[in-house]
């Protein structure tokens, strides 16, 4: 006797339970009220073989092996179907800059506009070894 109360007092909270979530389940969805703004930490896009395309990510400050130190910086990549970062966009308090790589299988095919404190540069360099570089 004892069982099968308990049992059924078990199913009865099953069931509220069961009704409450439904309930709740059904009502309208909403989005927060502030829509005018989406955070976090970075962002990634991905094909759709989830591969990623693009990213912004917040690289944080560190010290490098030979003691230089790099400050905190913002990065967009814009990222080839084979992987390779050909377009990225840095900012950081001492430097901000852009470059472009060349297509995948170069390695020094690349274009790099760069403002570093109070001087700007602009590089070319191609596959050959022929380089400009451009200073006002």
């Amino acid at each position: 006797m004892k069982t099968s109360n308990v049992l059924i007092a078990l199913t009865a909270v099953n069931f509220a339970l069961l009704v409450a979530l439904l309930t709740q389940g059904f009502g309208m969805a909403r989005a927060d009220s502030d829509t005018q703004i989406l955070r976090g930490r970075g962002l990634q896009i991905v094909d759709a073989e989830g591969r990623v395309r693009a990213s912004i990510s917040v690289l944080p400050a560190e010290r490098s092996q030979d003691g230089s130190v790099h400050a905190e910086t913002v990065l967009l990549r814009l990222i080839t179907e084979r992987g390779r970062p050909s377009v990225k966009i840095a900012a950081s308090e001492p430097a901000s800059g852009l470059s472009f790589a060349g297509p995948t299988g170069t390695k020094d095919t690349y274009l790099i506009l760069e403002s570093r404190e109070r001087t700007s540069t602009l590089r070319l360099r191609n596959e050959d070894g022929k380089e400009q570089v451009v200073k006002p």
